[in-house]
C-alpha cells in the first residue's frame, strides 16, 4: 500500500503545524517539515518540542530564509526531500504541501487512489507554448540572471534587469533541456525523487541556470520531472484542488465549502481559511474516518461563480462578516509611519525595509505612482485604492505572502487610519513629527496650489500661521483618536527618546530598530 512522505513549507501558525502533523502521521504517513528561518525561533521550538517524539517527523537538516519567485523556495523544497528520502525507506510517495492545505478524501482513499495509479502527478506545459502564463514576462524569467528579489528589493531587482536588457547580456537556457512550467502542488513517486535528486547532484550547469531565474518553483520540478521520466508515467495535474480568483489570487475556503470540497477529484485543498476552525475540525475527522463513499462531480470553479454571482449576504458561499469586519487576517500586523514630509517617511521606510526584509510601500493611498504589483487592477488608481482599501492591504499581504506590512500615510487620511484600526488584524502606527520652517511651509503651499509664484510676500506671512496651525491640529487630531500602539518620533527628541520610539513601533529589539532608525540626514528637507 501507497505510504506518502508529505513536504511541508510552512513559515507561520505553530499550533495549525503540529495539527497537521500530527493527523497526517496518524494514519501512517510520514511529513518533512521545513519551517522559513525568518519565522520567530520560538515558534520552530514549539512545533520540534510538540512532535520531537514522533517517529513519522522528521525536519530539514538547514532552515533558510525563503522568498516568494526566488529560489530559495526551491532549495527549502530539496532539503525537505532529502530529509524525507534518507529518514523514511517506506516512503513510497512525496507529496508537496503548504500550511493551509487539507485533505479533502479520507487516508484509505488517498492511498488507494495512488495504488491505481502508478504515475507521477505535476503540472507540466511547454514554457514557450502553453498559454500558462496570461501576463507580464516570460522569457525575461529565464534568459535574464535575477540575483535579487523582486517582492523585498524591488529597486535592486529591476535595476539588475534593466542593465541586462540594456547591454544584451542574456544567456542560453541548456541545450539538453525543455523548460516546463505548472503549479508547485505535485506528488511524485520515489524513484522520480531519487532521480530528481541524483539530477541535482550531477548536472551542476542546470541548478546554476535555475538559480537565477525568476520564480522558479513554477518551473524546476516541472522540467526536470519531464526531462527524466516518460511521458506516459506523467499526469499532469496537481492533486490538490486550488481555484484563482478575478484578480489572480488563490481562493480561500470556508466553512460553507464542505460539500463542494468532498466532490471534487482532488485529494487536498488548498487555501483553507484560518477562520474556518469548524472546515478544519471536519475535514481532520473525515481523514481519519473509514467506509466513507464520495461522490466525484468536479463542478467546483462552475459552482462557485454561479453562487457569488448572486451575491446576496445569508446565501451559500456569501460575504464572510470576517471579510468585511477583517479583511487583513487576525495574525497579520499592519504598521503604519504617518508624516507630513514625505521625503523623511520614504528614507525611514527605505531603511526600515533593509534592516527587516518587510513588504514596505510609500505613500499608496496619497501618492499615484506609487509602485504597486499588478493586481488585477485594483491598484490602477487613487480612487480605486481608496474605495476597495481594505480587499487591497488584504491583496498585497497575500501577494508579499507576508503577516507584516509597512505603509505610509499622509496625517491628513485621518479615515484610513481609523479604518485600518477598527480591522481586526494588528495595528502600529509611528507618527513622526517634523520641525516646519517658514521656507518648508512656503514650498508646501505652491506644492498644493494654495500660492503662487506671484503672491505677495505679506500675503505669505499672514498665510504661515495658518499652515502652521493646520498641521498642529491633524497632529492633535491623530492623538485625540486615543489609538493603540501609537508611538511618536519628534525631530526635537533626543536619540534615545527617538529610539524608544522606534523600538515600539517595529516590536523589535533596541539593536535592530537603531539600525533602522540610523538613516543619514533624516529630517533633512
Amino acid at each position: 500500500m501507497a505510504k506518502i512522505a508529505f513536504i511541508l513549507l510552512c513559515h507561520k501558525d505553530p499550533e495549525a503545524i503540529i495539527l497537521q502533523a500530527q493527523r497526517l502521521t496518524a494514519a501512517g504517513d510520514y511529513i518533512a517539515i521545513h519551517f522559513d528561518a525568518r519565522a520567530k525561533r520560538e515558534h520552530f521550538d514549539l512545533i520540534q518540542d510538540a512532535l520531537s517524539g514522533n517517529p513519522n517527523v522528521v525536519f530539514s537538516r538547514k532552515r533558510i530564509k525563503c522568498g516568494w519567485g526566488a529560489w530559495s523556495l526551491v532549495q527549502a523544497t530539496l532539503y525537505a526531500v532529502e530529509a524525507a528520502v534518507e529518514s523514511f525507506p517506506r516512503a513510497t510517495h512525496f507529496y508537496m504541501l503548504s500550511g493551509d492545505c487539507m485533505p479533502i478524501k479520507t487516508a484509505d482513499f488517498v492511498h488507494d487512489y495512488l495504488d491505481d495509479h502508478d504515475v507521477d502527478f505535476i503540472e507540466s506545459f511547454d514554457y514557450f507554448e502553453s498559454d500558462w502564463i496570461k501576463t507580464g514576462w516570460k522569457e525575461e524569467r529565464l534568459i535574464y540572471r535575477h540575483f535579487f528579489n523582486e517582492r523585498t528589493q524591488r529597486r535592486r531587482f529591476y535595476a539588475m534587469f534593466n542593465v541586462q536588457k540594456r547591454l544584451g547580456l542574456t544567456r542560453d537556457i541548456p541545450a539538453d533541456i525543455q523548460v516546463q512550467i505548472g503549479s508547485q502542488w505535485w506528488c511524485l513517486r520515489r524513484q522520480t525523487i531519487e532521480a530528481v535528486l541524483d539530477f541535482t547532484r550531477q548536472r551542476k550547469d542546470v541548478m546554476r541556470f535555475f538559480r537565477t531565474t525568476w520564480i522558479p518553483d513554477e518551473t524546476f520540478f516541472q522540467t526536470i520531472v519531464r526531462h527524466l521520466i516518460p511521458e506516459t508515467e506523467i499526469r499532469t495535474r496537481t492533486l490538490t484542488f486550488l481555484m484563482f480568483t478575478d484578480y489572480g489570487m488563490p481562493l480561500t475556503f470556508y466553512n460553507d465549502h464542505y460539500d463542494l470540497l468532498l466532490n471534487q477529484d482532488y485529494l487536498f485543498a488548498r487555501k483553507i481559511s484560518p477562520e474556518a476552525l469548524e472546515l478544519k475540525e471536519r475535514l481532520g475527522n473525515l481523514f481519519a474516518a473509514t467506509g466513507v463513499r464520495f461522490q466525484i462531480s468536479g463542478e467546483g470553479p462552475s459552482l462557485f461563480r454561479f453562487l457569488t454571482g448572486r451575491g446576496r449576504i445569508g446565501r451559500r458561499f456569501a460575504s464572510r462578516f470576517w471579510e468585511t469586519e477583517s479583511a487583513f487576517g487576525r495574525n497579520r500586523e499592519l504598521k503604519i509611519i504617518v508624516c507630513k514630509k514625505w521625503h523623511v517617511a520614504k528614507r525611514l521606510l527605505a531603511s526600515i525595509q533593509r534592516e527587516t526584509d518587510l513588504p514596505c510601500m510609500a505613500y499608496l493611498f496619497n501618492e499615484e505612482s506609487t509602485p504597486l504589483p499588478d493586481l488585477g487592477g485594483i491598484e490602477a488608481s487613487l480612487g480605486k485604492r481608496t474605495r476597495h482599501r481594505r480587499a487591497l492591504m488584504r491583496m498585497l499581504f497575500d501577494y508579499y505572502n507576508a503577516d507584516q506590512m509597512v505603509i505610509c500615510l499622509d496625517p491628513s487620511s485621518l479615515d484610513l487610519i481609523y479604518d485600518f484600526y477598527g480591522d481586526r488584524s494588528g495595528t502600529r502606527m509611528l507618527e513622526i513629527q517634523c520641525d516646519f520652517t517658514d521656507d518648508y511651509l512656503i514650498g508646501h503651499a505652491n506644492r498644493i496650489g494654495l500660492v503662487g509664484a506671484q503672491t505677495p510676500q505679506e500675503t505669505l506671512e499672514r498665510l504661515l500661521p495658518t499652515i502652521r496651525q493646520d498641521m498642529v491640529h491633524e497632529s492633535d487630531k491623530i492623538r485625540d483618536g486615543n489609538f493603540e500602539h501609537h508611538y511618536r518620533l519628534r525631530q526635537s527628541d533626543d536619540p534615545e527618546a527617538q529610539l524608544l520610539a522606534m523600538t515600539g513601533f517595529l516590536n523589535a529589539s533596541e539593536g535592530r530598530a537603531g539600525r533602522a532608525l540610523a538613516v543619514e540626514h533624516l529630517f533633512a528637507d
